[in-house]
C-alpha cells in the first residue's frame, strides 16, 4: 500500500483518550519475540501430540490493544448479555473456570468431527482467538480481549490437527446460530465453496447471525476467494501490520506474517493481524499472526456495538463497521483493506446515539414539470385591459355628470 494509505490507517476518527498512549509499533517485535508462537494447525500432531501448555505471560499491552483503544469504548458497552460463537479448534474448558480469561462466559457447543466436545483444544488457536476477543484483562495488566464481558460459545469444526471442510463448517454454523450467537467469528477457511456452506451462511442471516470470516488463509498465499467469507452477508476482514500496512507488504512490520487476503477476494474491513498476544491452553500467553486473529478482534468490536444496541441487525453493526473504520486514503473498498481498518471506539460512541430502527429509506424526489407561460401570460394581459376599460368607463362617467351639473347652475 502507498504510504498515504498507511498513515490515513494509523489516523484515529476520533480523539484519544487523555489516559491512553497513542499508538506505536516500537514495541512490539521485542514482545512478541518473548512469547511462544501460536499456530493454526500442527502438522506433527500424531507424533508429537497436542500442543503443551504454557506458564509464560507478559504484563505489557500488546501493539494492537494500543492501537484500538477498547478501554476507550468499554463506558458504553463491554459485550455484556452478548454471545460471540467461537468456530475452530475448540476453546480450552480451564479457560471458563476459576481465574481462566473466560472464567464464567464459555458455554462449550458441539464439537461437529470427531469424539469429544468442544472444551478439548489440541491446537490451542481456537483458545487463542476466544481469549483475543473476550479475555478479561490479567490482573497485573498485559492482553486484554476487545469484549471481556461477552460469552463465548465454543464450537470446534476441525480436527486435532486444526484442519477442517466446508462441509465442518456449514455444521458449526449452523450450530452457532441455533445456540442463540449474535456473532460468530469463524477461525478456518476452506479453499472452495460448497452448497451445504452456502446454505448455512443463508441460515446464519435468518438467525440474525453476523459471520466474521478471515479474508484469507493463515500463514500462506492463495490464490481466489476463500470461504466463508466470499458469500454476501459474511464479514471480510483482511489483516494489517503495526505500521498500517497489510500483511505481507515491505512494510507490514513482522517478517514472515499472514497474508491479509487471498488474492481477488473481496475484502470489508482490515484489523490488527501481525504480533497478536493472547490467553492459550493453560493460561500462558502466546503470540500469533494471521487474518483469523484480525478477524476475532472485529468480532469483539460487534459485540460491544451489540452489548449498547441489542436491538441491531447484522446489517446495521456492518454498516457502522464500515462508517466508522480509519480510511485508507485510497478508492472505497480498497482491494486490501476494504472501507478501511476498524475503529473501535470511533463505532461505539459515534453520534447521533444509533437506535434499534433501520435506516429509514428516503423516497426519490419528483421535480413537477414546468407551467405553462403562455396562458399565464395571455390571462395576465387580458385582466389588465379589463382594468384599464373600467378605468376608462369610470372617468368617462365621472365627465358626464360633472358636465350636466355645470349646465344647470348656468346663468
Amino acid at each position: 500500500m502507498a504510504a498515504l494509505g498507511a498513515v490515513a490507517l494509523l489516523t484515529p476518527a476520533v480523539p484519544a483518550a487523555a489516559d491512553t498512549p497513542a499508538p506505536s509499533s516500537s514495541a512490539t517485535p521485542s514482545a512478541s519475540a518473548e512469547l511462544p508462537p501460536m499456530s493454526q494447525t500442527l502438522s506433527d500432531v500424531r507424533e508429537s501430540g497436542c500442543r503443551k501448555p504454557v506458564t509464560r505471560t507478559t504484563d505489557r499491552a500488546p501493539w494492537a490493544q494500543t492501537y484500538l483503544r477498547p478501554e476507550a469504548a468499554w463506558p458504553r458497552g463491554r459485550g455484556t448479555g452478548v454471545t460471540v460463537a467461537v468456530l475452530g479448534s475448540g476453546v480450552d474448558a480451564s479457560t471458563g473456570t476459576g481465574s481462566g480469561a473466560l472464567a464464567g462466559r464459555l458455554r462449550l457447543g458441539p464439537r461437529v468431527q470427531g469424539q469429544g466436545d468442544s472444551g478439548q483444544d489440541c491446537v490451542g488457536h481456537g483458545t487463542f482467538l476466544a481469549t483475543l476477543l473476550a479475555g478479561r484483562r490479567p490482573p497485573a495488566g498485559g492482553p486484554a480481549g476487545i469484549a471481556p464481558e461477552a460469552t463465548v460459545l465454543a464450537v470446534r469444526v476441525t480436527d486435532d490437527a486444526g484442519t477442517t471442510t466446508a462441509d465442518l463448517l456449514a455444521q458449526g454454523i449452523r450450530a452457532a446460530a441455533d445456540a442463540g450467537a449474535r456473532v460468530a467469528v469463524v477461525g478456518s477457511v476452506a479453499p472452495a465453496p460448497s452448497q451445504a456452506l452456502a446454505e448455512a451462511v443463508e441460515y446464519a442471516g435468518t438467525k440474525g447471525l453476523l459471520l466474521v470470516a478471515p479474508a484469507g488463509p493463515d500463514g500462506q498465499t492463495a490464490k481466489g476467494t476463500v470461504y466463508p467469507a466470499g458469500y454476501p452477508g459474511v464479514l471480510a476482514v483482511a489483516s494489517i501490520g503495526p505500521g498500517g500496512a497489510p500483511s505481507g507488504d515491505a512494510g507490514s512490520g513482522i517478517s514472515g506474517a499472514g497474508v491479509t487476503a487471498a488474492a481477488g477476494g473481496r475484502v470489508d474491513l482490515a484489523a490488527p493481524g501481525e504480533g497478536l498476544q493472547a490467553a492459550g491452553p493453560g493460561g500462558g500467553h502466546y503470540t500469533f499472526s494471521g487474518p483469523s486473529g484480525a478477524a476475532a478482534l472485529v468480532a469483539g468490536a460487534a459485540a460491544l456495538l451489540l452489548s449498547r444496541e441489542p436491538g441491531w441487525t447484522p446489517a446495521q453493526v456492518v454498516e457502522r463497521l464500515k462508517s466508522t473504520a480509519y480510511r485508507p486514503g485510497s478508492a472505497l473498498p480498497d482491494p486490501a483493506v476494504g472501507w478501511g481498518a476498524v475503529d473501535v471506539v470511533a463505532a461505539v460512541t459515534a453520534q447521533p446515539p444509533v437506535t434499534g430502527a433501520p435506516r429509514a429509506a428516503v423516497d426519490p424526489v419528483t421535480v413537477p414539470p414546468r407551467p405553462d407561460r403562455t396562458a399565464a401570460t395571455r390571462a395576465s394581459a387580458l385582466a389588465g385591459a379589463t382594468a384599464a376599460l373600467v378605468v376608462v368607463v369610470a372617468l368617462a362617467a365621472a365627465a358626464l355628470r360633472a358636465g350636466r351639473r355645470r349646465s344647470r347652475t348656468a346663468p
